[in-house]
């Protein structure tokens, strides 16, 4: 399932100022273990993030200093009125996989898709959990099949323990 609101639009002005504002919206965690997380499969065509769709959005780098990058994140839940996500990269961490262990970052490969314009493969990162406010998202990606959706979702169950 695609949803064409325009690749193009993460480097126009209008973007990067919804990404200043994103950065205020984004937690760096979901740090209440407490709280309710509720993580189901249910992307639809209905104009709204959902989970199991893959959308772009301003995410803060780990050193929290205030820069980021606009990234594509697959929503797989939502905690209240916020979107429960995992950032997507394009980077191969097989090949520094000693290096991100030591620095506690753990991720699996998700393949290809559509999220991506030139089709490259893609890994997912199961250690950071985001919370994001559903209005600092685009809907520009794809919706992720369910079984792959299904094995992220166990993976990151198992690396964050919730």
């Amino acid at each position: 399932m695609w949803f064409p609101y325009g690749a193009g639009m993460a480097r126009d002005a209008g973007m990067r100022r919804l990404a200043g504002r994103a950065l205020t919206l984004i937690r760096r965690a979901v740090r209440d273990r407490s709280a309710v997380l509720d993580v189901e499969y249910r992307p639809r065509a209905d104009g709204r993030p959902d989970p199991g769709e893959i959308v772009w959005t301003w995410v803060p780098y780990d050193e929290g200093d205030g820069r980021g990058k606009d990234r594509p994140v697959l929503v797989i839940g939502r905690r209240g009125g916020q979107l429960l996500g995992l950032m997507l990269t394009s980077k191969d961490h097989d090949r520094d996989a000693a290096d991100e262990a030591r620095h506690g970052r753990v991720w699996t490969d998700l393949g290809a898709g559509s999220w991506d314009a030139r089709n490259r493969s893609s890994e997912v990162r199961l250690d950071r959990l985001l919370e994001l406010d559903p209005a600092a998202v685009r809907r520009e990606g794809a919706a992720l099949d369910r079984t792959r959706f299904d094995r992220v979702v166990a993976e990151a169950r198992r690396v964050q323990g919730w």
